[in-house]
Order: structure tokens, then sequence, then C-alpha cells
């Protein structure tokens, strides 16, 4: 029998060694939104049927302008979940809408609205109607080109308007609201993925 069978390479116990706790730690911050992804892709409850249409998990990759004029990164929102609305900055009636909505759904999760942001990908580079950032103040602007918020979003109708997205902790985009939504029907999807993902861990590097 070959005397190397088995045996256990110095450099892989010193790699484990060194990085185990650090693996460790990834698992364990990622489980909870792994589970929320179970919860609905895998094992959802019987009879339980999501109201948002899920869509194949994806970051949300866009070049970003804070309002600012500097580079937005997603990573500023990491650990949240975050509710997304597109639209230009004229920001008509389905606009208005969608951004309502995601005011009056992070408002409704109680304890759990430190756990929430809101985002509006804005698509054009015209002023913001002073009226729209009052009512809307706490929402994220962002700018971004039409071209590739289309692209990264393609809602199925065509129009990005009136439409809310949702994406997870880790960045990913995961599902997408209808224009026009039942509230109700929203909230509780807003509210199982919180309460499945109710564990996570943010771990912040101090280099």
């Amino acid at each position: 029998m070959n005397g190397r069978a088995g045996r256990v390479r110095p450099q892989s116990v010193s790699h484990w060694r060194r990085y185990g706790v650090l693996y460790a730690l990834l698992t364990l911050c990622a489980a909870p939104v792994v589970a929320s992804y179970l919860a609905y892709y895998v094992f959802p409850p019987t009879g339980r049927v999501n109201y948002g249409t899920l869509i194949t998990p994806r970051p949300l990759s866009l070049p970003m302008w804070g309002s600012d004029g500097r580079r937005f990164s997603f990573e500023a929102l990491s650990g949240k979940w975050v509710m997304v609305a597109a639209a230009n900055a004229a920001c008509e009636t389905r606009c208005n809408d969608a951004l309502l909505q995601m005011r009056q759904q992070r408002l409704m999760t109680g304890k759990d609205r430190e756990r929430v942001e809101r985002l509006w990908l804005i698509t054009d580079d015209a002023p913001i109607p002073p009226a729209i950032l009052r009512e809307y103040d706490g929402t994220h602007l962002v700018r971004a080109p039409a071209g590739a918020v289309n692209e990264m979003l393609a809602p199925e109708d065509g129009h990005l308007a009136g439409h809310v997205w949702l994406v997870d902790p880790m960045g990913n985009l995961m599902l997408r609201w209808p224009r026009n939504p039942e509230p109700q029907r929203v909230k509780k999807d807003l509210e199982r993925l919180l309460t499945a993902s109710s564990h996570w861990v943010r771990v912040e590097r101090n280099d």
C-alpha cells in the first residue's frame, strides 16, 4: 500500500489553521440570507405563494452616482434589504406611486425598519422636483444610465416606472413587485424575508 495515501499535506493543515475561523464566519454571515432563499425557492410552505416575481439572484451592478456627483457603491448598503424604484427625475404618477409604496412598506415593518433601505435609480440628469425631495426624504437618490438600468432590471412589461424591486443584504436582486401592488401582500413578502434573515450578522473589517 502506498504510504502517501491519506497523508495530509502540511501546507493544507497550515491553510485551514490560518483561515478556518474566517471561513466559519463567512458561512455564519451568509446563512440567514441563504435560509431566506431556501424558504422561497426550495422549501416554500404548502399553499404559500409569494406575491412578488422571483428573480434569479444577480448583483445590482451598475455605474451609479450619488446626489453629490460622486460614484455610488451598493456596498454602502451592505447588510440591508433594499427596495429599489427606477424612473426619470420628473417622477410622474407611476414613479410617485413606487416611492410612496417603498416609504409605506418600510414604515409597516415596524421595529425592523432599520433593516430596510429605499433607493431610487434616476435615469436622466434632469433636476428633481423639490416637492418629491421633501416627500421622500430618506430615500437614497442615485443616478444611473437609462440603458444600463433597463438592461439590468428588465421588467416584463418594458416599463421601469411603477415597479419596485428588492435587493438582498448581499447586494443581489431577488424579487420584483408589480405596478399598483396590493400593499398587504407586499408586506407579507417582506415580513417573510425579514423573519428568515433575522439573525443576519455583519462582519466589518478594521484594516
